[in-house]
C-alpha cells in the first residue's frame, strides 16, 4: 500500500495562531487540493493527521471540524482528489496525551488502522513536531516550508528537525518529488 501522511493545518490549508475554527476559515493552499489529487492518481493513499487542540480549548466542537472537513472533501472531489481517513488530536499541551504531536499516537492509530508499518511511510508537515511525530514512528520525515515553517524559505531550516528530513518549497514540490521518486523506482515497461 502507497500511503502518505500529511498535517493539516499550514500543510494544506492556511494556518492561523488564532485556530482554523470554521468552514469560512478553511482556506486550502495554492496547488495543494491538485497535489493531493495527482498523488491520489498514482496509486498513493492519503491520510491527515492533526493537532487540533482547539476542540479541547472549546475554541470550535466536533460538529464544526466535521464541517471544516466536508468542505475539504468536496473541495478534493471537485479536483479528482481524496483524503482517505482524518486523525486528529483533540488534547491540549496540559493533557499529556500520547497523540499529540510531537508524540507518534497519531501515526500509531493509522499503522493499526490501516494494518501497515510505517518504516519509510512519507510524512509532510509544516512544523518541527510533525516531523519529529513521523520520525518517532518510523515515517519519511519532509518539510513544507508553508505554513509555520514558511519564514524559513532561503534560510537555514529550524533546529530539532529529525536526521533525514527533507524540505520542499510546498505540498506541491513535495508531491513533484515524490512522483518523480516513484518513476524512477517502478520497473520499466510497468
Amino acid at each position: 500500500m502507497k500511503l502518505v501522511i500529511l498535517d493539516r493545518d499550514g500543510t494544506i490549508n492556511s494556518d492561523s495562531d488564532e485556530f482554523v475554527k470554521s468552514p469560512d476559515e478553511w482556506l486550502p493552499l495554492p496547488g495543494t487540493l491538485e497535489a493531493i489529487a495527482r498523488l491520489n492518481h498514482a496509486g498513493w493513499h492519503v491520510v491527515i493527521a492533526s493537532n487540533q487542540s482547539g476542540l479541547g480549548r472549546g475554541l470550535f466542537d466536533v460538529v464544526s471540524l466535521n464541517a471544516m472537513h466536508a468542505k475539504m472533501h468536496k473541495l478534493l472531489a471537485l479536483q479528482g482528489g481524496r483524503i482517505d481517513a482524518v486523525f486528529f488530536c483533540p488534547h491540549t499541551a496540559e493533557e499529556h496525551c500520547r497523540c499529540r504531536k510531537p508524540l507518534p499516537g497519531l501515526f500509531e492509530q493509522i499503522g493499526a488502522r490501516f494494518g501497515v508499518q510505517l518504516a519509510g511511510v512519507p510524512t509532510v508537515g509544516d512544523s518541527v513536531r510533525d516531523m519529529q511525530a513521523g520520525a518517532a514512528a518510523g515515517c519519511e520525515p519532509h518539510l513544507v516550508l508553508t505554513g509555520k515553517s514558511e519564514k524559513y524559505r532561503g534560510l537555514p531550516l529550524p533546529e530539532g528537525l529529525p536526521e533525514g528530513t527533507t524540505a520542499h518549497r510546498d505540498l506541491a514540490a513535495f508531491a513533484d518529488f515524490l512522483l518523480a521518486r516513484s518513476e524512477k523506482s517502478e520497473p520499466q515497461g510497468a
